[in-house]
């Protein structure tokens, strides 16, 4: 039976990583505090590094109605197509912060966010490396985000 192994590459503190990724993940982390998250009190931000070098930024946005809050990932992948349109994210550093305990292992995206990510590299033809760390403690990086939704729906189903 065909077996998945999910790959990456774990770092103790972001201090180990090239200036690029360490760079990006502070990027992340610089915009936190403008997550709008009152009611998870969960704060996520995410920073995109272009084809171009250009990063940009964004993080989540809650609403009392649940269903209609807006992830970090999506809003910076937005973001990214609306300034500079027609360019792939080919890196995203992701960051969390909780206000009930400290966060020393990366968060993972949602499932929707990995479906938009791996979308976003679908339609550019390019891997976009993930580098996720929590507030604190390792940093993860994944070469793809389809690393970490190995059997994602695609157009190619469609």
């Amino acid at each position: 039976m065909p077996r998945h192994t999910i790959s990456y590459e774990s770092y103790a503190s972001p201090e180990e990583l090239t200036t690029e990724d360490r760079g990006l993940l502070q990027a992340a982390k610089a915009v936190l505090p403008n997550s709008y998250s009152p009611y998870s009190k969960f704060k996520v931000a995410a920073a995109a590094r272009l084809e171009d070098g250009t990063i940009v930024t964004g993080w989540n946005i809650e609403n009392a109605a649940y269903p209609m809050c807006i992830c970090a990932e999506p809003v910076t992948l937005a973001a990214a197509a609306s300034q500079r349109p027609g360019m792939a994210v080919v890196a995203m550093a992701i960051t969390v912060k909780s206000a009930n305990q400290v966060l020393d292992q990366p968060a993972s995206p949602c499932g929707s966010c990995r479906q938009q990510l791996t979308e976003h590299e679908s339609r550019f033809g390019k891997k976009m490396k993930l580098i996720l760390q929590g507030e604190e403690g390792p940093v993860f990086i994944f070469g793809s985000a389809g690393d970490i939704l190995p059997f994602g729906f695609s157009a190619k189903q469609l």
